[in-house]
């Protein structure tokens, strides 16, 4: 059982219509894996139909059914939350399953923007259910679908029965267009190793570095066919702090309503540790996060993904935070 002072971890279940998301829950409400859990579910429409779907079991559910959680509900889902803080010691964590037309934003700034929320809980991982055989036909039309993807720390590749092995790989492929950092997994009914998901610290980016020190070192760069679309910026020049705050600053206040996601590591002059930045939409974080080894050569890499960003505008702005060289060197 987890520690009373520690803070709750919440695991974000999100997907497009039919993906697999309920077949999720009630695997993880289900298998031997020694954990409890109080469970949000959030049907759209004034009669909930998911909860019905649920199995029996001995968690704790709430039902959210006067609105989509990520446009209308966010003070329910904050009382919600804090109602369930006042018997923490009934559970290990909280899983909110949202709407197949949910946009995860709002729900991950959530454990953000309320301190009281902030302080007892822990945004573990957003986990993003894909339906291998129709995400192709669906995600040209469905910007939600897209948006569910570019949220994702990781993408659950459901039913990959019905689709062979090149369909498989360009439904990949696709999937790496919008996000190139998730974890993909692929699976027949959900049917995955359920302990591997949860309490694993994907949300959180010092963790992600410390297991994979190669997690942003690709480049990723693609047209701007899509609705979302992602790149990144590597910069090998040490980064003046005070030039690249103040430019993050004006990105996100410039972009911040197309930037779905934003993670990156920097090398800052002079400094001898890694500083880890990430964001969602217009709240961004900092902070410092470990030395840098020998071993590790100092770059710093953004990975930003988006609506339609304006890469060129984005790119020339980072390139102008680098230190000013002294003339003595």
């Amino acid at each position: 059982m987890r520690q009373q002072n520690e803070p709750t971890p919440v695991t974000v279940l999100t997907g497009y219509l039919g993906a697999g998301k309920t077949t999720l829950l009630n695997r993880i409400l289900t298998e031997p894996h020694g954990k409890k859990f109080a469970v949000i579910v959030n049907e759209f429409g004034e009669v909930g139909i998911d909860n019905d779907l649920i199995v029996e079991s001995d968690e704790d559910v709430f039902e959210m059914n006067n609105g989509c959680i990520c446009c209308t509900v966010r003070g329910d889902l904050i009382r919600i939350i804090e109602g369930l803080m006042r018997r923490r010691d009934r559970f290990d964590g909280i899983l909110i399953e949202t709407t197949g037309l949910a946009d995860p934003a709002p729900v991950a700034q959530t454990f953000f923007v309320d301190e009281d929320v902030r302080s007892k809980t822990r945004l573990d991982s957003i986990i993003t259910v894909v339906d291998a055989k129709h995400l192709l036909g669906e995600i040209d039309r469905a910007h939600e679908a897209q948006e569910q993807l570019a949220f994702a720390d990781t993408v659950i590749l459901n039913k990959t029965d019905l689709v062979d092995d090149t369909e498989l790989t360009m439904v990949e492929q696709r999937i790496r267009r919008i996000n190139p950092t998730a974890s993909i997994i692929r699976s027949q009914r959900c049917d995955i190793d359920i302990s591997s998901l949860l309490d694993r610290k994907a949300f959180d980016l010092d963790r992600i570095l410390e297991v994979e020190p190669g997690f942003l070192e690709e480049e990723h760069d693609h047209e701007h066919d899509d609705h979302v679309t992602s790149f990144s910026l590597i910069e090998r020049e040490p980064i003046d702090p005070g030039r690249f705050m103040n430019w993050m600053q004006s990105t996100v206040q410039a972009f911040g309503m197309d930037m779905l996601r934003m993670k990156g590591i920097i090398s800052f002059v002079g400094d001898d540790d890694r500083f880890v930045v990430q964001a969602v939409h217009m709240l961004l974080e900092g902070n410092y996060q470990r030395p840098w080894k020998e071993s590790e050569e100092r770059v710093s890499r953004l990975v930003f993904i988006g609506r339609d960003l304006p890469k060129d505008i984005i790119s020339d702005g980072f390139s102008k935070c680098r230190a000013v060289r002294q003339a003595a060197e």
